[in-house]
């Protein structure tokens, strides 16, 4: 069931009966669950026969997403008090959120009759039922509303569900929803659930600023307000002020530090990418006792996302929970594609390639739009197991005819996968022993390094200032020119010379490509006697690697007839 409103507090109604009462609903509207959860119970084991103590603890279940603990009470509710008609409506709102209108509809007819039509709480709770699950009904939260306000004209709470009706009826004018919000807010400027329903119109229009600014007029109301921060909180997430966004959730856990209050700030440190974070939450709860499937979906995501550089076991951790977090939402769960692939991801970086790759096609079905996403991630994980045919596969999938489908790191990684296949064919060939089959195996390499260098020159095209790119089209070039007769190398050798900076040659990035690209350049000049230049670069090479072999042999040529050292 998915919340949408913020169920409003019950003030000045003959439905409390006690001054605790109004102190528990208000710790429910106030987000703080479990505290309300413990005044609810006190008030049950008082006086068992109320009606009105099962309704509201229901009520705390339903807004802390608890439906079927919510269902439990409504229905003790209604037993205990048979006469007391909100128990009714709860029991009806659980119908709407499993889909059941029409059962809905005759709880609701049932508690409007108990009311005689004259209860305008009573009414307001049967407009707020259809507008609070997935099942909603604005044109019957409207009959609704409009019949309390007709008995209460000058109760702001009236004046709030009127706008959340009027914004679910029609999303794209808010022109009506802010002018009830508004009224809401006239009757009562203290009503701080007034502000707050303006503040996220505001930012339903991405009216960031505004949205702060309500979200602070309600925090300088009632500082106490823990809704204010979460909405506070979560609109800096969407601004991209993730420090704030963070403190504000502190804050709120100063108001609300229970289990769920924990877990939607893991949500949000997730959301923020602080995936440490998320998991020091998630471990925290787990040791709470705290269960939730959506909390074992973060976790897989999160230890994903950190990686065994942190924690030695965070991949087989992650896959636990991820395995967790299926079993817990069963065969019917409406799963995102993310599901799958973090599913894939996990278990190919726990050794099982297959079974991963599986689960990232499943994702691929669920949502084709997501395909090039995950098919750079089924190529990264072949590539990881040297399955360089299927790399290429992979890229093929996501190019999809249209070179743009591909992007720089693409371009780069599907290169080295036709060169690596490559030298496995050339490598296959080498074990033949019949000349004519060895023959034909070796030409099967040639299209490879061809379509290696097609795929590093695109990536040079993209990448200009990138020395890789061109080091890479060197090497594909060595292969397509063994005998180094039309020098196929050399232009490409020496514009990724160009691009590395002196002060970065020796560094890892560089250092090997260098060397190799080096040594390149040097036998070609070796070669057509060009003793300056040749010179030149061999010693560039020994600047590298002073113990380089190729170098001394060039520098301490062996004399006529003797052997090279080692050789007897």
């Amino acid at each position: 069931m998915k919340k949408t409103i913020i169920l409003s507090a019950v003030a000045f109604t003959g439905f409390l009966n006690a001054q605790t009462l109004q102190d528990a609903v208000a710790k429910t509207d106030n987000e703080r669950y479990a505290a309300a959860a413990v005044e609810f119970r006190a008030l049950i084991a008082k006086d068992a026969t109320k009606g009105e103590n099962y309704f509201y603890y229901g009520e705390n279940f339903f807004k802390n997403d608890m439906i079927d603990s919510a269902s439990i009470f409504y229905n003790k509710g209604a037993e205990a008090n048979a006469t007391y008609p909100l128990n009714h409506v709860g029991i009806g709102k659980v119908l709407l959120a499993k889909g059941n209108v029409a059962d809905a509809k005759t709880q609701f007819y049932k508690a409007i009759a108990l009311g005689a039509n004259k209860n305008a709480e009573l009414l307001r709770k049967v407009a707020e039922a259809w507008l609070a699950t997935d099942t909603k009904n604005p044109d019957e939260a409207l009959v609704q509303i409009n019949a309390a306000i007709k008995l209460e004209p000058k109760n702001p709470e009236n004046y709030i569900i009127l706008g959340d009706a009027q914004l679910e009826k029609n999303p794209t004018d808010g022109s009506g929803p802010i002018k009830s919000y508004k009224q809401a807010t006239t009757l009562n400027p203290k009503n701080v659930k007034g502000i707050l329903r303006e503040g996220k119109l505001y930012q339903r229009g991405r009216n960031y600023q505004l949205a702060i600014d309500k979200y602070k007029e309600a925090i300088a109301i009632d500082a106490t307000f823990a809704p204010a921060y979460r909405e506070l909180a979560e609109v800096y997430s969407l601004y991209q002020k993730h420090t704030l966004a963070i403190e504000n959730w502190k804050k709120y856990l100063e108001l609300n530090n229970s289990d769920e209050a924990r877990y939607r700030f893991m949500s949000a440190l997730f959301s923020n990418k602080q995936y440490a974070d998320a998991i020091t939450e998630y471990e925290g709860l787990k040791k709470s006792g705290f269960k939730n499937l959506y909390l074992e979906r973060l976790a897989g995501y999160s230890y994903y996302e950190i990686g065994n550089k942190t924690d030695a076991e965070a991949y087989n951790k992650g896959l636990n929970s991820i395995e967790n977090f299926f079993q817990m939402a069963g065969p019917n769960f409406k799963y995102l594609y993310n599901d799958y692939k973090y599913k894939g991801l996990l278990l190919a970086r726990t050794g099982k390639d297959s079974l991963g790759v599986l689960e990232m096609e499943k994702a691929i079905v669920l949502d084709p739009a997501a395909s090039g996403e995950l098919n750079t991630a089924i190529a990264d994980i072949y590539m990881k197991s040297k399955k360089y045919d299927k790399v290429i596969k992979a890229f093929e999938r996501k190019m999809n005819g249209d070179v743009k489908n591909l992007t720089n790191n693409d371009y780069f990684t599907m290169g080295r996968a036709y060169y690596y296949q490559g030298g496995n064919v050339q490598r296959d060939a080498a074990l033949i022993k019949d000349a004519k089959a060895k023959t034909a195996k070796e030409a099967e390499a040639k299209p490879l390094f061809i379509s290696a260098d097609s795929s590093f020159s695109k990536l040079t095209q993209l990448s200009p200032t990138w020395p890789v790119g061109y080091f890479w089209r060197g090497k594909a070039n060595v292969q397509l020119d063994p005998t180094n007769e039309k020098a196929l190398a050399k232009p490409h050798y020496e514009k990724a010379i160009s691009l590395v900076k002196p002060e970065e040659r020796a560094t890892p990035t560089y250092k090997n490509n260098m060397i190799e690209a080096l040594e390149y350049l040097a036998g070609y000049y070796t070669g057509i006697k060009d003793k300056t230049k040749a010179d030149e670069l061999w010693k560039q090479v020994q600047e590298l690697d002073s113990n380089n072999a190729k170098a001394k042999i060039y520098f301490n040529p062996p004399k006529q007839g003797t052997k090279p050292a080692g050789k007897q």
